[in-house]
C-alpha cells in the first residue's frame, strides 16, 4: 500500500534549511521508513545508525572522534534518546561546520523528556512529529474511515490481514511497550503492572477530565507518582492531554485537562473491542469517535494554531476550539450521529468565544449543510480535506 506521508514532505524542506532535523513520534509509527525513503532520495546518501543496535552504539563510544572522522558525511541516527550525551557534542560539531541537512535524528520520546535534547541544539535543530497514519494519508476507499477508526494508524496494525491479526499485533505492541520500552526510553523503574492498569483505566476514562486523586486511589499510589506515570505516557506519544481554553469572562471555567488515548486502535485494544460490530454497539463509541476526530485534526494543525477544549461550570461546552494567538478561530463539536442537533452548551460556547467558524463533525459522507445560521454539519473526511485548510491558512 502506497502512503504519502506528510512528515516526509516537511522533512525534505527542513533539511534544506537546518543543520539537524528531529523526527519524533511513537514507536512503530513509521519514522524509520520515512527516514530511509528520504535517504534513498538524497544526492549524498546519508549513513544510517540505529542506537538500539549494539554494533551501531559501539561506534558512538567516542562520539566526538567518530563524528570528526566523518565531517563530510550526512547522518540518520535512530532512537537518539538512548544516547542523550550525543546532543552537546552535536552542538560543537554543527558549529564547526554549519551545513544544512547534516543530521536527521529519530526519537521515540519528546525532546523535553530527554535530558539535554531540547536546549543543547537550540537554533540548530527543528523538531517535527511523526504520527501513525492520518486518514488523509491513506487511499480513500469505501471503508477507509471505518477501518482506520477501528484499527488506528500504526502501519502494521492498519495493514494486518484481519481483525484477529490486528488484535495480536496490538497485544504484542502494548505489552512490549509497558514491560520493556517505557523504562528503556526514560531510564525509569516504573512497575509494568501499575502502568498497564493505568493505561486500561485511561481507556475507560477516555475523553474525560483528568483527576489525579481518583486514579491514585484506584492504583493505590500517590498523586505525584500517578502524574509522573501520565507524563511519561504523554512523553512517549501514547496519550494526549487537551488543555482547557481560559478567557477572561465572568464564568467559572473547568481548568483540568481532558485525556485521550491518542491512537484509536490502541484504545479499542485496551477496551477489549475486537471488531467494528462490537465497537458500534459499545458504550464508549461516542467517546472513541470524539478522540479519533480530535487526533486527526490536531495532526494537521500548523504550530501557529493551538487546540483546546472549552467548558464552564454552568454548561457551556465544546469539544475542540482552535486558537490563533488568543483568538478562537473555530469551535468544533463532535457527534457520533447522522442527524445531530445543536446543544445549548455549543450555542453558549459560540456566544462566549465569539467564533465565526462553527462545526459539528460526524461520521457521515453526505454533503455538509448548515443546521442553523451559525453551525455547519460536516463529515470528517470533508472537514479535513475541504474546510480545515481554509480555516488554518
Amino acid at each position: 500500500m502506497k502512503v504519502n506521508r506528510i512528515a516526509k514532505n516537511q522533512i525534505e524542506k527542513l533539511l534544506k534549511q537546518f543543520p539537524a532535523v528531529g523526527l519524533v513520534g511513537p514507536r512503530q509509527c513509521g519514522k524509520t521508513t520515512i527516514a530511509l525513503t528520504i535517504q534513498k532520495e538524497l544526492k549524498n546518501n546519508a549513513d544510517y545508525f540505529d542506537l538500539e543496535s549494539p554494533a551501531d552504539l559501539r561506534k558512538f563510544s567516542d562520539i566526538e572522534f567518530f563524528l570528526s572522522q566523518n565531517q563530510n558525511a550526512n547522518f540518520i541516527i535512530d532512537e537518539v534518546q538512548r544516547l542523550p550525551e550525543l546532543f552537546p557534542v552535536l552542538r560543537s560539531v554543527i558549529d564547526k561546520k554549519r551545513k544544512a541537512g547534516r543530521f536527521l535524528l529519530l526519537g521515540s520520546a519528546t525532546p523535553e523528556m530527554v535530558k539535554g535534547a531540547s536546549e543543547s541544539l537550540a537554533g540548530r535543530i527543528y523538531y517535527i512529529e511523526a504520527h501513525p497514519f492520518n486518514i488523509t494519508e491513506l487511499p480513500q476507499k469505501l471503508n477507509t474511515q471505518t477501518k482506520h477508526w477501528f484499527r488506528g494508524g500504526f502501519p502494521d496494525a492498519y495493514t494486518a490481514k484481519n481483525d484477529e491479526a490486528w488484535f495480536l499485533w496490538m497485544d504484542g505492541f502494548a505489552r512490549t511497550f509497558v514491560e520493556r520500552d517505557l523504562n528503556s526510553l526514560f531510564g525509569t523503574n516504573f512497575s509494568p503492572q501499575i502502568m498497564f492498569r493505568l493505561w486500561r483505566m485511561l481507556a475507560h476514562h477516555h475523553a474525560g477530565i483528568w483527576n489525579a486523586n481518583s486514579f491514585a486511589k484506584g492504583l493505590d499510589i500517590s498523586q505525584t507518582t500517578t502524574n509522573r506515570y501520565l507524563d511519561h505516557l504523554e512523553g512517549a506519544y501514547m496519550i494526549r492531554k487537551l488543555n482547557p481554553f481560559h478567557i477572561n469572562i465572568k464564568k467559572r471555567l473547568v481548568k483540568s485537562p481532558k485525556v485521550y488515548i491518542r491512537d484509536s486502535g490502541l484504545l479499542h485494544y485496551l477496551l477489549d473491542i475486537h471488531n467494528t460490530k462490537t465497537l458500534f454497539n459499545h458504550m464508549a463509541v461516542g467517546n472513541s469517535w470524539e478522540g479519533y476526530v480530535i487526533e486527526q485534526i490536531i495532526q494537521l494543525l500548523p504550530r501557529t494554531i493551538q487546540p483546546y477544549y472549552y467548558r464552564t461550570h454552568d454548561g457551556s461546552e465544546v469539544d475542540l476550539v482552535l486558537i490563533k494567538g488568543i483568538k478562537p478561530i473555530a469551535c468544533i463539536e463532535i457527534k457520533y450521529s447522522t442527524s445531530p442537533t445543536v446543544s445549548k452548551g455549543l450555542t453558549e460556547s459560540i456566544k462566549d468565544l465569539n467564533s465565526k467558524n462553527n462545526f459539528i463533525v460526524t461520521p457521515s459522507k453526505e454533503n455538509s449543510y448548515f443546521i442553523n445560521k451559525q453551525v455547519e454539519v460536516v463529515g470528517l473526511t470533508s472537514f479535513l480535506a475541504d474546510i480545515l485548510p481554509n480555516i488554518i491558512k
